[in-house]
């Protein structure tokens, strides 16, 4: 059924679901109720157990690995995403959840410049001036983020941010599934992690949560959104981030009762407005051609 979709439709079902499982993140990491590099190293290690596990399973049965590894592209690919994934760590300690989410939505318009600088696909005038208001609303987030303290969290996930379009750019450039140059580069992480874990040992009270982040749900979330750059252009592969930006402060509101302050919510709301409104309008534009 999946073979008779197509390349577009494949890649708006892997991005999706991808982003859907990617919600589930911090609540995880919360759940957890661990020591930051110690979260950070089981998770990551999990992550590059589930990749091995999958390519022993896939030369089991095709008898060769070398179609699902992504080639030399795949390593600049793999250090952006290790990079993602520890500052985004990172950020989750050290400012609120809904501030990494809201911030991380500026995925989309990194990714956007990114295209345009390196693969010569211009942005329309309509995400020139999405980019203009989402500055607005970034710049209610952090500056909200300085007088709460949580500057370095808010700068951490700017970075996470800028690191992941850098990440999805390379990979759209390649037209190359980057699925498990995803998942091996927690190998990164992991060895970051290790590096500060190993003198004085592991402290997670609930090692469970972060197991089943790290061995499953990120996998699968990292796989999918991977993969679809091979189908979708990066900006619209960026798109299905937001996801997490939407749902993570509700799981997290939900479970834990972190209410977002109302800066936040304020800078958020602008965000999701600004890039729901591009989306629709990028949407008209194309039936409008496709029409013509």
């Amino acid at each position: 059924m999946f073979a008779n979709l197509s390349d577009h439709r494949k890649g708006l079902l892997l991005t999706t679901f991808g982003g859907l499982v990617l919600s589930m993140d911090i609540p995880l990491i919360r759940l957890a109720s661990g020591e930051v590099w110690s979260v950070l190293s089981v998770r990551s290690v999990a992550t590059v157990v589930a990749a091995l596990a999958a390519l022993f399973v896939i030369r089991r049965v095709t008898g060769s690995v070398r179609g699902a590894l992504p080639g030399w592209l795949g390593i600049p690919v793999g250090f952006f995403y290790g990079l993602t994934t520890i500052c985004f760590l990172l950020a989750v300690y050290y400012t609120t959840a809904a501030n990494v989410v809201f911030i991380i939505a500026l995925n989309p318009m990194f990714t956007a410049l990114l295209s345009w600088i390196f693969l010569k696909e211009r942005p329309a005038i309509s995400t020139f001036s999405t980019m203009a208001v989402m500055v607005i609303g970034v710049g209610l987030i952090v500056g909200d983020g300085m007088e709460g303290g949580h500057l370095l969290g808010d700068a951490l996930s700017v970075l996470a941010s800028l690191s992941s379009a850098c990440a999805i750019t390379i990979s759209r450039a390649s037209r190359r599934g980057m699925g498990f140059a995803s998942l091996l580069a927690a190998a990164l992480p992991a060895a970051v992690g290790l590096y500060h874990v190993i003198p004085g040992g592991f402290s997670i009270d609930h090692p469970g949560w972060i197991l089943l982040d790290g061995g499953v749900l990120m996998p699968l979330s990292f796989w999918c959104l991977a993969t679809g750059t091979r189908y979708l252009s990066a900006p619209e592969v960026a798109m299905f981030y937001l996801l997490e930006t939407i749902l993570a402060p509700i799981w997290v509101w939900l479970i834990f009762t972190e209410a977002p302050s109302n800066m936040t919510l304020a800078g958020g709301a602008i965000l999701i407005l600004a890039l729901a409104s591009h989306s629709l309008w990028q949407a008209r534009v194309k039936a409008r051609a496709i029409a013509a």
